[in-house]
């Protein structure tokens, strides 16, 4: 990132990415679990600092040691308008972690229903597998999921 980038930061963000041991010139740098900035501000929920990262080119696909990337931590704690953000700023919604599974697997084995029905209107591949074979209907942890899920795929 150059240092006209970092100028466009708020002293807000600019302040977070000190504070986080962030460097504001390498947005892509990874911090703990090989987090990067743009996935800790996601996992928050820090709507403003997670789009002044996206504006500044932060690399919305990174991914961390567990191959999740910012989508992930964005479904885990039910940031909806974050998981609006990532997808249409195109986010990879089939991005499969160490153990294959999608942000839509882990949204169905946890229940979370919202956050599957969020998903579904951004047409996953409902057909990916983990690394036991099991799609994302394999995971549907209550009858509300289940039902979405059997819908989109017909």
């Amino acid at each position: 990132m150059s240092l006209a980038n970092q100028s466009n930061f708020s002293a807000a963000t600019h302040q977070w990415l000190l504070e986080q041991g962030y460097n504001a010139e390498d947005l892509n740098q990874r911090g703990d679990n090989g987090d990067t900035a743009l996935m800790k501000a996601t996992r928050e929920g820090l709507s403003s600092i997670v789009k002044e990262l996206i504006a500044a080119g932060a690399d919305i696909n990174a991914t961390n040691n567990d191959h999740n990337n910012a989508l992930w931590f964005a479904c885990f704690g039910n940031h909806y308008d974050l998981i609006n953000l990532l997808l249409d700023n195109n986010t990879d919604i089939n991005n499969q972690n160490d153990n294959g599974a999608t942000v839509l697997m882990y949204g169905a084995s946890a229940g979370k229903t919202e956050v599957v029905r969020l998903l579904l209107q951004y047409n996953p591949n409902m057909n990916l597998q983990n690394l036991d074979d099991y799609k994302a209907i394999d995971f549907a942890s209550n009858r509300e999921v289940l039902r979405l899920l059997k819908n989109a795929s017909q």
